[in-house]
């Protein structure tokens, strides 16, 4: 103990100044993280919307939201769809932060005696419509709806008044919403003298003699283009060149896909569990013991199935298997599992009594009603479809298929697999006229088999597959090829000397990845990893990011270009600018030689050229002719104030320089059309359009702050 207590006394005091100086340092490296502030850094705030916070709790739901909804969808995980999914909530929340914003601005807003219209007078929300309705009579329940939110916002479980809230909250925004869209949508005008201008513009033909002189007659060598130049034009055209922060890398890619090996041990693994798929006598619980859960235990006709090798899968018999084969990545064994005759596709109609409904802001299931309290109310529909209510009726009031109720409940010519398993086989198994219950994962389905058409035999067919995945050995060779390049590629130079080695001597090329973005995932080419893009932003230009594993490849990459927000730098306008202001220099030194405009055969003259005929234009340039597409050549032909003249100056076109004389210019009957039914499709087009052109408006005026790379 003595000997332990003279360390103490001895380095304490040194311990205690170590520790108190790490203190220190991870306090300043906390402060310029949080923007400076070494005590009002905000780790929460994901992002601002004109200075609106999004808080990082609140996005993720968001996100999560996303994500469950894209796999409702049947979508496919992975960091691709986690991106994806990000991107549509981070885009969501920002339009609903724009949209609160500027319907405060207008003053427009949702009160007290507004709101509970929405929710009980003649158009209730379809949630509260059918749960409120009673089946015997068809009328909706006000009160006791209002009753039932009084109640769950007074004395509910948390849970339950975070719900109505946010129900409430989604129902407040889509009337706000609509609101907005009609200070819109009512502006529109399409004027009856502005369709009526444009229909006579349409009939008018010009008919023109000209001279022309293509820009590729000037060689570009003659023409030099600046920098200055360059900028001059972004300057000139600011809106065009607007950007958002990216990064640009050469990479090269090592293969760490599966080889010859690895597939032969893929299809012994699934060699191995033939004997047990063969002898399950529940195929179901076999294939969840082996974790597939894409079982579609339902029977599908044989002219629906699209799997490899499907005519010798069909032909083993029932109880039989068939495999292995290879279905893209995978070896695979396929069992039928039975089979029946049935139509090949059938008309029916149902009334769905849901135990959820989908918010369709927000994707999130809201609960109904449980299963007891569905098949009861199920059952009671039942009867009074027996008793003769009306089918038609009963969809309207209590369907929560919203899919089919503008159709009445009607599904026609449904082919088999459309359906879940359970519904599919009802409707594919009874006759036409039959009626029955039918209970889903989403409720319970009153259905009525309308009619059936043709004849088939439906199987079922249960599939039990091993990915064909590279051993670790393939990854390891991949992976130490990878770091071997590394090793020699330390900067740009090296790098690209490392590259043109590696292409000599094994051919694998050297790639480009453009316009990254940071909170980004995907490599062009390669698959999704937000590892690597979080490293290639944390490089600077010219650095060499080290191996990574993206899809199926480890990547070594190269920083060659590093793009700020805002206005494009004019290496980066160069490819775009370039050959517009080649085109008008050219343009000047072929005007330079024409000289004063006089007469074509002047002009014919000078440029070695004979005088050319152009008619039949039409003014939308639809018609093709000797000129092509030249907007500022129609311009000229159409101008009344040309005809029988020679335009004084000559014209500098996208494909130029011509000289050209009005020789015509004539109007052509034209099919006879309605002006008031143009206005109306006018106004139908434009009013799709509003919404996203406004809040895409709104967008460009707002100032964004994105700070999402930080936490994802």
């Amino acid at each position: 103990m003595s000997v332990i207590q003279k360390i103490q006394d001895k380095y304490g005091k040194v311990m205690a100044v170590i520790i108190g100086l790490a203190l220190v340092i991870f306090v300043v490296m906390l402060a310029f993280e949080n923007g400076g502030s070494l005590f009002t850094g905000d780790v929460r705030t994901i992002g601002k919307v004109n200075g609106e916070k999004i808080e990082f709790p609140e996005f993720s739901a968001l996100v999560e939201q996303r994500t469950q909804m894209m796999q409702a969808q049947g979508m496919s995980g992975g960091e691709g769809a986690a991106q994806q999914a990000n991107e549509m909530a981070w885009g969501q929340e920002v339009s609903r932060i724009l949209l609160s914003q500027e319907s405060q601005k207008l003053g427009l807003d949702v009160g007290r005696k507004e709101l509970n219209d929405l929710l009980f007078g003649a158009n209730p929300p379809q949630e509260l419509a059918q749960g409120f309705t009673d089946p015997q009579t068809g009328k909706f329940d006000a009160a006791a709806a209002q009753a039932q939110i009084n109640q769950i916002k007074s004395k509910g479980t948390p849970e339950q008044k975070a719900q109505i809230n946010l129900f409430l909250d989604q129902l407040i925004l889509q009337r706000k919403a609509e609101k907005y869209d009609a200070l819109l949508t009512t502006s529109i005008n399409f004027p009856k003298w502005m369709i009526e201008k444009q229909s006579a513009d349409d009939a008018l033909m010009s008919k023109v003699s000209f001279v022309s002189e293509p820009y590729t007659s000037v060689s570009d060598s003659s023409v030099k283009i600046t920098e200055s130049d360059i900028q001059d034009y972004i300057n000139k055209h600011k809106t065009d060149f607007k950007q958002q922060e990216s990064r640009s890398i050469a990479y090269v890619a090592f293969n760490a896909q599966p080889n010859g090996a690895d597939s032969i041990a893929a299809r012994q693994r699934l060699l191995d569990l033939k004997p047990a798929f063969d002898s399950a006598h529940n195929v179901k619980d076999f294939l969840v013991s082996e974790g597939i859960n894409n079982y579609y235990d339902g029977f599908i006709s044989s002219n629906r199935i699209q799997v490899p090798m499907k005519d010798s899968i069909l032909k083993v018999g029932t109880g039989n298997i068939y495999g292995p084969y290879v279905d893209a990545n995978n070896y695979a064994l396929a069992k039928i599992v039975a089979t029946t005759n049935m139509p090949d596709t059938v008309k029916v109609r149902h009334i769905l009594i849901g135990l959820a409904t989908q918010d369709p802001q927000t994707g999130q299931q809201i609960p109904l009603r449980d299963s007891a309290t569905a098949r009861k109310l199920a059952d009671s529909l039942f009867t009074a479809l027996q008793k003769g209510s009306s089918f038609d009726t009963l969809v309207a009031k209590f369907s929560t298929d919203g899919g089919s109720l503008q159709t009445g409940g009607v599904f026609d010519n449904v082919p088999s697999g459309q359906m879940t398993p359970a519904f599919n086989d009802y409707i594919f198994t009874h006759p036409a006229g039959s009626k029955g219950i039918v209970k889903t994962e989403y409720g319970y389905h009153i259905v009525e088999v309308l009619s059936t058409k043709g004849s088939t035999t439906g199987y079922k067919i249960a599939y039990v597959t091993k990915p064909i995945e590279a051993s670790q050995e393939t990854d390891n060779t991949a992976s130490n090829a990878a770091t071997h390049f590394a090793a020699q590629a330390t900067d740009q130079k090296t790098f690209n000397a490392a590259a043109e080695k590696l292409m000599a001597e094994k051919g694998i090329l050297k790639s480009i990845a453009s316009d990254i973005p940071p909170t980004g995932a995907m490599i062009q080419g390669l698959g999704a990893s937000r590892a690597f893009v979080k490293n290639v932003y944390k490089a600077d230009l010219g650095d060499v990011v080290q191996p990574e594993r993206v899809g199926d490849y480890y990547v070594v990459g190269l920083v060659t270009e590093i793009n700020k927000e805002g206005t494009m730098s004019t290496a980066k306008a160069r490819a775009r600018v370039e050959p517009l202001l080649i085109n008008q220099k050219k343009a000047k030194i072929i005007t330079d030689k024409i000289g004063k405009v006089t007469t074509l055969e002047a002009a014919a003259t000078v440029l070695k050229k004979q005088v050319e005929t152009a008619d039949s234009l039409r003014f939308n340039g639809q018609t093709p002719s000797a000129i092509g597409f030249e907007p500022k050549v129609l311009g000229a032909a159409f101008n009344k104030a040309n005809l029988q003249k020679v335009v004084p100056e000559a014209i500098a076109g996208s494909q130029g320089v011509y000289v050209i004389r009005v020789d015509n210019l004539m109007s052509t009957p034209s099919p006879a059309q309605n002006p008031d039914e143009i206005r109306r499709m006018r106004y139908m087009q434009a009013k799709q359009q509003a919404q996203f052109q406004s809040i895409q408006a709104l967008r460009e005026a707002a100032t964004i702050k994105d700070y999402r790379s930080k936490f994802y």
